[in-house]
């Protein structure tokens, strides 16, 4: 009896021993496992923020827009296009993705809200030296006449060294 006690025991290190091997590597596979999602995650989001949301050709325009529109206003910056007008109801599947394409990949420099109920009043574009290129001139075109289609006013201002409250509350607010 005591010979089988013993034997008993005799594999009980080489049981443990074992299983310490195995919980061991397991260990270490998850370690590593987790150093190589740590490494790819990171480049899964390859991003960075912005230091800036207006250039500053825009940020100079909008201290003056803030002064000509006053409280009558509330001013937003870049917003999406698709955000202010919308593709028509009725059209095939089609036609309308085609259609949403052109307009969700593009923003407004300025949207003009009711500082009330948020209504859109109008849309301002600031048009630099770039807006003389042919694929500016063929999105300004397009966009002209979307936003008329849609029934909101957009107004265009050329880039300038300083600009004038009173001519731009003229032309913005009628």
């Amino acid at each position: 009896m005591n010979n089988l006690i013993s034997a008993e025991l005799n594999i009980l290190p080489n049981y443990f021993s074992g299983f310490y091997v195995y919980g061991l590597g397991a260990l270490v596979l998850l370690a590593l496992l987790l150093i190589i999602k740590f490494i790819f995650c990171r480049d899964r989001y390859p991003y960075a923020a912005r230091d800036e949301l207006f250039t500053k050709s825009e940020q100079k325009f909008l201290t003056v827009l803030d002064e000509a529109v006053g409280g009558n206003c509330r001013i937003f910056g870049q917003v999406r296009l698709a955000d202010v007008i919308h593709v028509r109801k009725g059209l095939d599947h089609k036609s309308w993705g085609r259609a949403f394409a052109k307009i969700r990949a593009k923003h407004l420099d300025f949207v003009l809200c009711d500082p009330q109920t948020l209504a859109i009043l109008c849309a301002i574009e600031l048009d630099d030296s770039s807006h003389d290129r042919p694929d500016r001139r063929q999105r300004d075109y397009f966009l002209n006449h979307a936003m008329q289609a849609a029934g909101v006013p957009l107004h265009r201002f050329p880039v300038r060294k300083s600009y004038d409250a009173s001519e731009i509350r003229r032309n913005v607010m009628g």
